[in-house]
């Protein structure tokens, strides 16, 4: 682990907009998985103007989602950022107490939603061009469960706590120098009560 704040909660309606911008949170997945970056590098993975993702990269900072990092190089002239903690959290109870909080925290899941969406379509379209190893490792299932409130907020955190030791485990592999075969794997669950 990297000593950060862990899912750092969002409380604040104008940390909650700086997030919920399809750049920025492309920016703040990108950040997350190379733990550190410069703003030409990302703008290269997001295929985004330098002086672009420069701006968005001071806005997350300003809400404390990013950070300045150490410098990576020798070029003074070079801005390292990296995130500001390991992950977020953004609950509905926070967003409850006023209908534009409700709208933006709406707004914010969709678009969150959309971008998962199409990371597994990508997924999809380009999972020919894996290894049979990773066709074979990946997984998409549904289950529908009967459960009271109450246990689902217990599969949930027990489902995060399996999500959060193999993170680990992978940090700490990478950290010894073993990064073979080693790939970046998102791991979407959603988990809601619905009526048929």
């Amino acid at each position: 682990m990297t000593g950060k704040e862990r899912d750092r909660r969002i409380t604040d309606l104008g940390t909650l907009k700086a997030l919920a911008h399809p750049l920025r949170m492309n920016l703040v997945r990108a950040l997350t998985i190379r733990r550190v970056a410069t703003a030409s590098q990302l703008a290269e993975q997001v295929d985004e103007a330098v002086s672009l993702v420069s701006y968005h990269l001071r806005k997350l900072a300003e809400h404390g989602l990013i950070e300045e990092a150490e410098p990576q190089s020798a070029d003074g002239r070079e801005r390292w950022w990296q995130p500001a903690s390991d992950g977020v959290s953004i609950r509905d109870e926070d967003f409850r107490d006023a209908p534009e909080k409700a709208a933006a925290h709406t707004a914010a899941s969709r678009l969150f939603a959309e971008q998962r969406t199409e990371m597994y379509r990508r997924w999809l379209d380009e999972r020919a061009h894996w290894g049979r190893e990773w066709n074979r490792a990946a997984e998409s299932s549904e289950s529908h469960l009967r459960l009271t409130a109450d246990e689902l907020a217990e599969l949930n955190k027990e489902l995060l706590a399996v999500v959060r030791r193999y993170d680990a485990r992978g940090q700490a592999a990478e950290a010894a120098g073993d990064g073979e075969g080693r790939e970046s794997v998102a791991v979407h669950t959603y988990a809601f009560p619905f009526r048929p």
